[in-house]
């Protein structure tokens, strides 16, 4: 005789397929915001025929940037007696910095592997969070080893970079 109660077994192939469709959304969600976090500061820093480049000597830092004069190095930069320059673990006072100036003129990014690096921390960072949805939510675990590691490489090549 069939039971009244449905069996529980399995899920449904719709809801598994809903399941699928919203976590995958949830995953390249995460990666396109470190992508478009990183890219802000990327750009200058990897795309840099016709920028300003130069080094800065940092003078005085504050709670969240460092200033200082900017010596160019690249045709047609002029020097400049204050940039500013976004201040992390990496940047003291009296540290001499090679840089990209961004359009403004005001404000520099740094350069050279560390600088591009550094930049793309976001990313590393988006790769790590997504791994554990991909994980957890679409049970797709060696992509989610790919990306965990992926992150963990990136972050890790940043701080022995700078």
């Amino acid at each position: 005789m069939p039971s009244a109660v449905p069996s529980s077994r399995g899920s449904s192939p719709v809801l598994r397929l809903c399941r699928f469709a919203a976590m995958g959304t949830v995953a390249a969600l995460i990666l396109v915001a470190g992508v478009w976090a990183s890219w802000g500061t990327a750009q200058y820093v990897m795309l840099t025929k016709g920028r300003e480049r130069g080094t800065v000597e940092v003078g005085r830092c504050g709670a969240q940037t460092c200033s200082g004069p900017y010596a160019p190095s690249s045709r047609g930069s002029q020097p400049r007696a204050e940039v500013v320059l976004e201040k992390s673990v990496a940047v003291e006072e009296g540290g001499t910095y090679p840089v990209v100036l961004e359009p403004d003129g005001e404000r520099a990014v740094r350069s050279g592997p560390a600088g591009i690096l550094y930049a793309w921390v976001p990313l590393g960072g988006a790769l790590l969070l997504a791994s554990v949805v991909v994980a957890g939510g679409l049970l797709r675990t060696r992509a989610a080893w790919v990306l965990a590691s992926s992150g963990a490489v990136l972050l890790t090549a940043a701080f022995l970079a700078i």
